[in-house]
């Protein structure tokens, strides 16, 4: 006969373990099966991509505002002038030493108004008089200008082509000098930032990790998001009105949170591994703690773009919308993408070799040679490939650097300082308030306003034909103002 042990008496079944949360048992799941993962997020880069390439950009250079005044007034041009007057402007602007009415350089520009008039949907209005009005010159000066003009729904890269077109039939008379103005002639192209961007991030994410890897890692994660984001809001550019700015906006802002969420959570890794816990273990709860800070900052960032659908510029919808979005695969890589890259690389993330951080080294400086367009810079490219080919060769490139061991945690700087805050919060309170004012006062004197082609760099000839109208013609020349009614019936 059995008997029942004293202690056991009475034992119902053995409690069940605390279950793991949510994004710790994501985090394991994207180190488990980071081949699966890994692969996925890059399928999706290339079909995205792919479609993105296959349909085309879908953006606009039209904005549609709301029911204002100034649009109500287009409107009415495009009824009953064909848009003629409320279209894109532009203005050929011209000096003679020996005068505008001298019969040569009066010659010479009345044939190029007239070569200017015969393009498709463009009017000129020439300032010697003509079919439209008499002769506007200046009362004195040795400056003149003519009026050019598009219709208002014309694309602005057809406009650029007119631009070019004119720049093609500029005559060439001695003392004669002509500049083209205005919004026709206003070519934009949005500058190399995020090259700039991710040439300091290189450097920045090395000295601050210690390690190429950590560093190539955060970059990597947050480009692969960018390239799936903003091909995906190429996508939706044809379904949703977005200005032709927008993926410039969006990846900026992606990548500045793109690699702020993966600096996140790299760093609460390697933090778990100097402790002692398994690379899983160390995933699991990087994700479940820095992940977490992830995605609160990730949907704070997107509802506060979406908060823009507020004003109600349909353009400024698209822009939202757009940004957004890029913000979201972001996001959502840094908390899945990053996971599955931190399986691949394991403990060597702590390990760094002097080829990594010349051929990192290289690629900064590329990088700031395209942002700001220093072609000799950009030779540094493929000497960053040369560096990781000799690296496997040359012995001092193959060298480990040897790694700082990490301080203890009461030791830190930001353990001290988070302790002085605390024993002091009123003095600290105070002190941020009034730094924070003295900061703001420049709010005190802000002006908002538009920009105009008095913005443009010196050295173009669109701020140069603004320059030459405002000391021709006084101020207010460059802004003119188009006034429109309708006359009721029967009235004289």
């Amino acid at each position: 006969m059995l008997s029942r042990r004293p202690d056991s008496a009475g034992a119902g079944p053995a409690p069940a373990l605390p279950r793991e949360p949510f994004l710790a048992r994501l985090g394991r799941a994207c180190f488990h099966h980071r081949r699966w993962v890994l692969g996925v997020w890059l399928l999706t880069l290339v079909v995205v991509g792919a479609v993105s390439g296959a349909v085309g950009p879908g953006f606009t250079t039209e904005f549609s505002p709301p029911d204002v005044e100034s649009q109500r007034g287009i409107e009415i041009v495009d009824e009953h002038f064909g848009g003629m007057g409320a279209g894109i402007s532009g203005t050929i602007v011209f000096a003679a030493e020996q005068g505008v009415t001298d019969p040569e350089v009066q010659a010479a520009m009345e044939e190029l108004f007239a070569a200017v008039d015969e393009l498709p949907d463009t009017t000129v209005v020439s300032p010697y008089g003509g079919e439209i009005g008499p002769p506007r010159l200046p009362p004195h000066g040795p400056i003149a200008h003519a009026d050019v003009e598009v219709p208002h729904a014309i694309d602005q890269n057809d406009a650029l082509a007119v631009r070019e077109e004119i720049l093609d039939m500029l005559p060439e008379v001695e003392g004669l000098r002509i500049e083209l103005g205005g919004q026709i002639f206003a070519a934009f192209e949005p500058p190399n930032s995020e090259a700039l961007g991710l040439s300091f991030a290189v450097v920045i994410l090395i000295v601050a990790l210690g390690s190429v890897l950590a560093m190539g890692m955060s970059i990597g994660t947050a480009l692969i998001g960018i390239g799936i984001g903003s091909s995906a809001v190429a996508v939706m550019a044809h379904a949703i009105e977005m200005p032709d700015f927008t993926q410039f906006v969006a990846i900026m802002i992606g990548l500045g949170v793109g690699i702020d969420y993966a600096l996140f959570i790299v760093n609460r890794y390697r933090e778990e591994l100097h402790k002692g816990r398994t690379q899983i273990d160390a995933t699991a709860l990087a994700i479940n703690t820095a992940g977490r800070s992830v995605l609160f900052a990730g949907i704070t960032v997107v509802i506060s773009l979406l908060g823009m659908l507020i004003i109600g510029l349909t353009f400024g919808n698209g822009l939202a919308i757009g940004s957004a979005a890029v913000v979201f695969v972001t996001m959502a890589a840094s908390v899945t993408l990053l996971p599955a890259m931190l399986g691949f690389a394991g403990e060597r993330i702590e390990v760094s070799r002097w080829r990594g951080v010349v051929a990192s080294g290289c690629v900064a400086v590329g990088l700031l040679g395209l942002g700001l367009a220093i072609t000799p810079l950009m030779v540094a490219f493929p000497a960053a490939v040369v560096v990781l080919v000799a690296g496997s060769f040359v012995g001092p490139l193959k060298k480990e650097i040897p790694s700082r061991p990490p301080k203890p945690t009461e030791e830190t700087f930001a353990f001290r300082w988070s302790r002085v805050i605390q024993r002091n919060p009123w003095p600290a309170a105070v002190l941020s308030v009034a730094g924070l004012l003295v900061l703001s006062i420049p709010v005190l004197s802000l002006r908002m306003g538009f920009s105009d082609e008095g913005n443009f760099p010196e050295d173009t000839t669109t701020r140069q034909a603004y320059d030459l109208l405002a000391t021709g013609f006084g101020p207010g020349s460059n802004g003119p103002l188009l006034l429109v009614t309708e006359v009721p019936e029967g009235t004289d």
